[in-house]
């Protein structure tokens, strides 16, 4: 399909000859004369690019660019200038347009500016796309009386520059929740850095939050920015805050007081103005009576605390949570939307989910799959928890029912392994430790028994 390019020029003859020029090349023009005839023709026709004259009667072409973009902030405007009006033309370009060319006008740079534009507006579409994808998925559904408080709570805090403490169980939704906060805020337009403190080995961790300088230790074969300084001037999410050591816990207290820092290896103070979230599971005020975790930072972190229900507790969040999980999952996987039998949902409402969020997104994109109507049936349901219940030990009794010693015995740790995985939200570390073993005895033992990562199990 051909490219569509406005021209306007108060200058017939402009019009025309740049109309036959543009429509050698394959282009599909449109001509106004004047910035208002412009933003008549953009009202009623799409344009991929603008070739605009600077001077024009009545509304000039700085007053056209600007009102194009505050309309269409992804049409690319080239603007035309001569030679008396290139200084203009350089003021409009840091306004917003993508480009200038002067008259007379070279054929060669016409072409090759329209198609930077052009190959410019189709990555910010993209990019476009993307985040409303991500935001897609990363968004708060319910109506419950909980969920309503909560937006109230993100309604409050998102404006400001708090600290946030989201609490709650493994699975509730706490990094949608931090991504809400921020959408509300007015860094909204800067970068979101979440952080899993939990996931990254302790040796590492301070290099991923605060950056290295090259030869700092060994494997640093460069500069490297850290998670605090991408996320300056936005929000940075903590989340698993409660895994970090003292040591890091010591070092996020100096951020946040000073808001400055030094690279891993490095002497240059970096200064940053970052907000920040954070999110748990652990009881932090049980950690901070054990000596686990820095009374100080505890309270830095929990200026302004949020507390997430499990799914158990909210029920009727549960219906329009699946419904729009079933939407989104079955576009994901490239099928027709699906529905849900009034059986089937009365399933899943009375399911208890330990899991909370994250096991019910399982159940669904396992539904989706098995259905091939519009609709999942309640037995299609009755099935899939089936197998989750007894993947979740709720029916301990299951290895008893083996007759060989040896395969109860796998199938008794197998059950164990992997509900303690699930209990520790995959962390192989945090796993290993409350089990008393090691690392690599965890790995092994996964492998062994076929338990794959939690990548493995969507």
């Amino acid at each position: 399909m051909a490219l569509t390019v406005l021209v306007v020029d108060d200058e017939e003859n402009i019009r025309k000859s740049l109309d036959g020029v543009l429509s050698d090349e394959g282009y599909r023009v449109l001509q106004a004369g004047s910035g208002e005839r412009a933003m008549e023709i953009l009202s009623r026709s799409a344009a991929d690019a603008v070739l605009l004259d600077v001077w024009l009667p009545g509304m000039d072409g700085v007053e056209t660019m600007r009102r194009v973009r505050e309309a269409f902030p992804l049409l690319p405007v080239i603007m035309i200038s001569g030679h008396g009006t290139i200084d203009t033309a350089v003021k409009a370009v840091k306004s917003g347009a993508f480009d200038f060319i002067e008259k007379p006008i070279s054929l060669e740079k016409l072409l090759i500016t329209l198609s930077r534009a052009v190959e410019q507006r189709d990555l910010r579409v993209e990019n476009v796309e993307l985040r409303e994808r991500a935001e897609r998925k990363y968004r708060l559904v319910g109506d419950s009386p909980a969920t309503r408080a909560l937006r109230a709570e993100i309604a409050a805090a998102g404006p400001t520059n708090a600290s946030v403490l989201i609490t709650g169980e493994n699975g509730t939704g706490k990094e949608i929740v931090a991504r809400e906060i921020h959408r509300n805020s007015r860094r909204s337009g800067k970068a979101f850095v979440p952080v899993n403190c939990a996931a990254i080995p302790e040796e590492l961790i301070e290099s991923e939050l605060f950056g290295h300088e090259r030869g700092s230790f060994t494997g640093a074969t460069g500069r490297r920015r850290g998670r605090f300084e991408m996320a300056d001037g936005g929000t940075l999410f903590l989340d698993e805050v409660g895994d970090m050591s003292q040591r890091t816990q010591a070092k996020i207290l100096r951020v946040l007081e000073e808001r400055t820092f030094e690279r891993v290896g490095g002497t240059e103070p970096i200064h940053v103005d970052v907000r920040i979230l954070a999110a748990t599971n652990r009881n932090l005020l049980a950690e901070v009576s054990a000596g686990r975790f820095r009374e100080d930072l505890y309270f830095r972190l929990n200026v302004f605390p949020m507390l997430l229900l499990p799914l158990r507790d909210r029920k009727e969040d549960i219906p329009p949570i699946a419904a729009y999980l079933l939407k989104e999952i079955s576009s994901e996987q490239g099928k027709e939307s699906k529905g849900i039998s009034e059986g089937g949902m009365e399933r899943l409402v009375a399911h208890p989910w330990a899991g909370n969020v994250r096991e019910l997104r399982n159940v669904i994109e396992r539904l989706v799959i098995l259905t091939v109507g519009r609709t999942v049936e309640e037995e299609t349901v009755r099935r899939v928890l089936g197998t989750e219940t007894v993947r979740s030990f709720a029916t301990p009794s299951a290895p008893f029912d083996i007759g060989d010693f040896r395969e109860a015995t796998l199938a008794f740790e197998k059950e164990y392994l992997d509900r303690k995985l699930r209990e520790n939200d995959f962390n192989i570390s945090r796993t290993a430790e409350r089990l008393g073993l090691d690392r690599t005895s965890i790995h092994r033992k996964m492998k062994q028994l076929g338990i794959p990562p939690e990548a493995g199990r969507r």
